[in-house]
């Protein structure tokens, strides 16, 4: 044999056994994440498959909830005569209420969150640690306790507003203010004082800099928030169910929950898949507003192309 044929034969590496890889994967189990994705997916697949079982069985034929009697097409949404969502008089209250709670919502909590989160990155002094801390409160209560707390007050101190679409507004508000204050604080945090700076160093006005270039920069973070608070607002079930007000004050979670109790039909899988349907639609709308609000600030040559990587990109 010749001495190129020798120097050309593909050289084999030894097959590394069972026991070898698992040794190789206990001294350094972040070399190559495969279990870390395995374990990803079956969480994204056993958190989904609920929901996509409830959207199946809102198809359903027949008026079980348990056992799918074949495709009845959209008999539960508008089909039905009497008992679809679309002729439930009591459906349709519950599902005008959420929409009503999570625009109002959206169009109080974010405007404020905004003013709340520049006053707090330029608030300096002793309290500002401590209002950031108690900013992020509401984050970290549960919201069973947040729903209590805004039932006394509203009974003891703020005893002018009863338990109605009013107080309930002021607790979706109350609860989702927070998410507005980190989300427009994190992309503060990312854009930095440079271009205020440039801006005044130019001669603009603090107002025209907060006009013209500041909330500019700031829209991807305002409009995140606003799909954020309407997502949180519409399928809130505790804080809606402390301050309603009886019937009027049914959300569609208080409807499906009370529906669960008796004999629920298909209609409220409908109903919750609508919800579902309104909730993607709002995280689509986000995202893609998002992509094409930042599509300047993406490195060339695919970086951060992921969905996660862009959605972690929110600046939070």
């Amino acid at each position: 044999m010749s001495e190129a044929a020798l120097t050309t034969r593909p050289v084999r590496r030894p097959q590394r056994t069972f026991a070898r890889r698992a040794t190789d994967w206990i001294a350094n189990p972040w070399g190559k994440p495969r279990f870390l994705v395995l374990l990803t997916w079956v969480y994204v697949i056993s958190s989904i498959a609920p929901v996509v079982i409830a959207i199946q069985f809102s198809f359903n034929d027949g008026r079980s909830l348990t056992a799918w009697q074949g495709f009845a097409g959209a008999r539960w949404y508008w089909g039905d005569p009497v008992n679809s969502v679309w002729h439930d008089p009591a459906l349709q209250h519950a599902l005008f209420q959420s929409l009503k709670l999570a625009g109002l919502d959206m169009l109080i909590a974010t405007p404020l969150g905004v003013m709340l989160a520049l006053g707090l990155a330029r608030w300096r002094g002793r309290a500002a640690s401590a209002s950031n801390f108690l900013m992020l409160f509401p984050l970290v209560t549960p919201e069973i306790v947040m729903g209590v707390s805004l039932s006394l007050a509203f009974l003891n101190v703020f005893t002018f507003i009863e338990p109605s679409t009013t107080a309930q507004v002021l607790g979706h508000v109350t609860f989702s203010l927070s998410y507005v204050v980190v989300i427009v604080r994190g992309r503060l945090f990312s854009i930095g004082r440079q271009y205020e700076e440039a801006a005044a160093d130019l001669g603009a006005t603090p107002w025209e800099t907060l006009r013209l270039v500041l909330l500019p920069l700031l829209m991807p973070a305002i409009f995140s928030s606003l799909m954020i608070v309407f997502a949180i607002s519409i399928d809130d079930f505790v804080i809606s169910q402390w301050l309603s007000c009886g019937a009027d004050c049914d959300t569609i979670p208080i409807r499906i929950y009370s529906a669960t109790r008796a004999a629920p039909l298909p209609s409220i899988n409908a109903l919750a898949s609508i919800m579902v349907y309104f909730t993607l639609v709002a995280i689509g709308i986000s995202y893609l507003v998002y992509r094409f609000m930042t599509r300047g600030e993406r490195p060339a040559g695919g970086a951060g192309k992921s969905m996660v990587g862009s959605m972690g990109a929110f600046d939070v």
